[in-house]
């Protein structure tokens, strides 16, 4: 029989003198690397004040290496008023106070280096915040000055077009002399004029004094923005921010951004190490985002597809499929991601409770068994849920402006880390019991501490999870082979001596046994050559007799 082969392209800190590792020669590391998005408000507080910050970052960074991840990823630092928790950067080349200082960061990556993990910072080149000095020379300036020619203003007595903002309402705002200026997203982030050389040489400098640092790559947000079809035409339509990622729109996804990927890319190749891009992109198809990862452009593109795809056998194989044809078209690595700081985490976005943490677990093997490289964002290797009960008084994320349900506060809570004491349970140093969004009480029972314990906790199944895939030859990048499986069952084969089958049903189903089994979401029943497999459970086998 004929099957059909899919995506093959052919706990505490370091001491200060401790030396950073001799350089990793070339690898292409990226291709198969499990990255740990780190929240930096909510990871880990380092200097008592209830925010994490970058010392508390470093203070855990042995947790990371023994959870067994490639590479971390860290949200923005940068020096900022707050209006979007770091998007709205003031500037690109400091450190806030609130994380720390420009020496913990060359701190930070330097210990991670000597632990063998990478470090990726977000850029955000769509939009400056309002502080920066550049838009508050603009508003100085006033209109037809050089200065407002880096933004995107317009003069007007209604808002230029009809464009609406990702945070709700209108695009546009408009100063007391007149003019407005373009904001895609909350008022005090105005968006940057990719159409001006000023704007192209300043971030091609912020990358390279990032580099120099020692960072090894980039999260690029808005990776699809910047550009904007001349003219700025109307939409022609409201609830756009509800579109976004599924319709064409003459603000995201224009083909002009390209060429300033191709440019970050130039930069990129330059250092030695292997530094890569990775985008935050929308587009209205996959072929359109596999644009961004063609090779002259980034290295990964977030799959935020497979984020939103609900419990279905069929939906999942669906998207898999999809996904992999994609970016085999350019010679791209996939990439599978469950959740991150934008959306509700996804032990509570698969129905919660025990019948969530069963379903997280089964997609964890999924996610860590297909061809391509892995997000984790933190906590959910904790089984973290989403906290749906924040008193009113602390939410403080500006997209609920468009609706109360779009918060993202509930995935933003502070990590717990021991199981002693009050909350917030390890996050802050001893004594301290308020953080920026306080810690539920019943997270003791999901503390580092307590899971660690455990040997059937998800933080287990994590590290022995990430342990396998990383020794296993047919882990990580190559193809992936389809199987025959009963309704609700998705197996396929990675190389001749690996298999995953996951059972998304709420039965236990009958198969043949593929071999001896590496690893389980839920334990199956095993009698002779026949297993069943337990209801939404997934299990990774090495296959005998294939």
């Amino acid at each position: 029989m004929t099957f059909a082969t899919i995506g093959d392209p052919k706990m505490s800190a370091l001491s200060p003198d401790v030396l950073p590792a001799e350089p990793v020669p070339a690898t292409r590391w990226w291709r198969d690397a499990v990255i740990y998005q780190v929240y930096v408000r909510s990871f880990a507080d380092g200097n008592g004040d209830g925010i994490g910050d970058l010392l508390g970052v470093r203070s855990r960074l042995r947790y990371l290496a023994d959870l067994g991840v490639d590479a971390i990823w860290l949200t923005p630092f940068y020096p900022s008023p707050m209006a979007d928790f770091g998007y709205d950067v003031a500037d690109y080349r400091g450190v806030d106070p609130v994380f720390g200082s420009l020496e913990d960061a060359r701190a930070l990556i330097e210990d991670a280096h000597a632990l063998g993990l990478r470090i990726i910072v977000d850029v955000v080149p769509n939009h400056t915040s309002d502080r920066h000095a550049w838009f508050e020379a603009a508003v100085q300036a006033g209109p037809g000055s050089p200065e407002r020619e880096r933004y995107i203003f317009r003069d007007g007595d209604a808002p230029p077009n009809d464009w609406e903002s990702i945070f709700g309402g209108p695009a546009w705002t408009q100063l007391p002399d007149g003019q407005w200026y373009l904001h895609l997203f909350a008022p005090q982030q105005p968006d940057l004029n990719w159409a001006h050389p000023e704007v192209h040489a300043e971030f091609a400098d912020v990358l390279r004094f990032w580099l120099d640092l020692g960072v090894d790559g980039f999260r690029i947000d808005v990776a699809h923005g910047m550009v904007k079809a001349e003219g700025l035409p109307d939409v022609g339509y409201s609830g756009q921010a509800r579109m976004v990622g599924t319709q064409v729109v003459p603000y995201f996804d224009q083909d002009g951004v390209h060429e300033i990927h191709r440019s970050w890319r130039r930069i990129l190749d330059g250092y030695p190490g292997e530094r890569i891009g990775v985008a935050e992109a929308w587009a209205p198809t996959p072929q359109r985002l596999a644009n961004y990862v063609r090779p002259d452009e980034l290295h990964q593109a977030f799959n935020f597809h497979f984020l939103n795809t609900p419990w279905d056998a069929e939906r999942f194989r669906h998207v898999i499929e999809v996904s992999l044809e994609t970016v085999a078209l350019v010679g791209a690595p996939a990439t599978w991601v469950l959740s991150n700081h934008d959306v509700k985490r996804h032990v509570t976005r698969y129905g919660g409770g025990a019948a969530g943490l069963a379903r997280a677990k089964a997609a964890a093997l999924l996610m860590l068994a297909l061809p391509g490289s892995s997000y984790v964002y933190q906590g959910e290797e904790l089984g973290l849920p989403e906290v749906l009960d924040l008193p009113e008084e602390v939410l403080c994320d500006p997209q609920r402006l468009r609706d109360a349900e779009s918060g993202r506060d509930g995935c933003r809570v502070p990590l717990p880390w021991s199981a002693t004491g009050e909350p917030p349970f390890g996050f802050s140093p001893p004594g301290i019991t308020e953080t920026w969004l306080p810690v539920p009480p019943a997270w003791r029972d999901l503390a580092v501490e307590t899971q660690l314990d455990d040997p059937d906790s998800i933080l287990n199944l994590y590290t022995r999870a990430l342990a396998i895939r990383k020794a296993h030859p047919s882990l990580g990048d190559g193809a992936l082979t389809w199987r025959p499986s009963p309704d609700g069952v998705l197996a396929f084969d990675r190389g001749p001596a690996f298999r995953c089958l996951m059972n998304l049903t709420a039965d236990w189903i009958e198969v043949d046994r593929p071999g001896e089994s590496l690893l389980a979401s839920s334990n199956p029943s095993i009698s002779g050559n026949v297993v069943r497999l337990a209801p939404d459970s997934a299990t990774w086998w090495a296959v005998e007799n294939v």
